[in-house]
């Protein structure tokens, strides 16, 4: 096991798995500690209990979802864990004040009741750069897509839960199996894309909420994550500012992603992952 904080193993863990039932045992598991130690030490890091930040997440979303217009209440409840309309109606207006259906028509609500995904673990990696450098093919990733800015990319795990159904039911899904990709492109001062996806052939059947992106040969500079998920950011922290500027290498304003591959492990959170950025040959 990793020994980033379990807070930041519980957070990652919470983010991919709220849209299921879950518990305090099941977090502290993959977390690695006890449900008394993860009790404590999430509370005393984040400042709420771990089941409370559970359903705050949770009828986040739900609030998300009417604000757009869901049309099925019941459906929106049921994916929040409350097994009636009734329970999630107390629930929702004890949160934020109005009722699902005053929402779902466009009511302002205390959006100071909005519980968005906590940061994981961020720290320092003071490590030599660790990459080698390897010549990309060309190659399409299609999946799902989202654009976010540099506060909102602790969402990005959420995207991966709606993406993680389609494994294995990908028309045209080609390259290596057991393999994923996180692409970045379109950066700019407000934010980037992010794409969930894998790697797939021309003329694929493809679902209609999927993005496409073309991704050409290039030449590559690959950095290794091999701790637990929730210290990603750590790592790439180190690679922009460390590692690039230490090596000199001078980086194209190209697509480059985290590639997942059979050792990664998306229950646990487990077994790694590369960074593949872009340089100039």
């Amino acid at each position: 096991m990793s020994s980033s904080h379990p807070a930041g193993r519980a957070v990652w863990f919470i983010e991919n798995h709220f849209d299921k039932d879950l518990t305090l045992d099941d977090i502290a598991e993959a977390a690695g500690v006890s449900r008394f130690h993860m009790a404590r030490v999430f509370d005393a890091r984040m400042g709420l209990s771990v089941m409370a930040y559970v359903r705050g997440r949770r009828l986040t979303v739900a609030a998300s979802r009417l604000a757009k217009g869901a049309p099925d209440i019941l459906s929106v409840a049921l994916e929040a864990g409350y097994g009636s309309h009734e329970a999630f109606t107390r629930a929702f207006r004890d949160r934020f004040g109005i009722t699902p259906e005053a929402a779902r028509e466009g009511k302002p609500y205390d959006i100071r009741a909005l519980q968005e995904p906590f940061l994981m673990d961020l720290q320092p990696i003071a490590t030599q750069s660790p990459h080698d450098i390897r010549q990309g093919r060309a190659f399409r990733v299609d999946g799902l897509t989202g654009r976010y800015t540099m506060e909102q990319t602790a969402n990005i795990p959420s995207q991966w839960q709606k993406f993680t159904p389609w494994l294995g039911n990908i028309d045209g899904q080609t390259g290596e199996a057991d393999t994923t990709y996180g692409v970045c492109y379109n950066a700019n001062d407000d934010g980037i894309d992010y794409l969930s996806g894998v790697e797939v052939g021309p003329g694929a059947d493809l679902p209609a909420e999927f993005a496409t992106l073309d991704i050409a040969a290039q030449t590559y500079a690959v950095f290794p994550h091999t701790g637990h998920i929730s210290e990603l950011r750590s790592t790439w922290d180190a690679v922009w500012n460390n590692w690039i500027p230490e090596s000199g290498l001078s980086v194209l304003p190209e697509p480059f992603f985290e590639k997942y591959g059979p050792s990664f492990d998306g229950v646990t959170g487990e077994g790694g992952l590369e960074i593949w950025i872009p340089i100039k040959a």
